[in-house]
């Protein structure tokens, strides 16, 4: 279960259906990505962590610290 990414959706109010329709896929896909029943991709992933001002390492549960890295250019 991908914790960090439903509390990142909830933190900031935003529905399932809402996060669905930014990464342009079916609310049930992004249920299934924060229940861990399915990978996310790599460039959603990318993706949610410029959304949400994180890392990927974050999201995934490998940090619990919810700061970014300093981004390469």
């Amino acid at each position: 279960m991908l914790e960090h990414l439903r509390a990142l959706r909830e933190d900031n109010d935003l529905s399932q259906q809402a996060m669905a329709d930014l990464l342009r896929i079916h609310q049930t896909t992004y249920s299934d990505y924060e229940l861990g029943r399915v990978n996310i991709p790599i460039p959603l992933l990318i993706q949610l962590a410029l959304y949400f001002d994180t890392s990927v390492d974050y999201i995934v549960g490998l940090t619990n610290e919810k700061k970014p890295y300093i981004r390469a250019r």
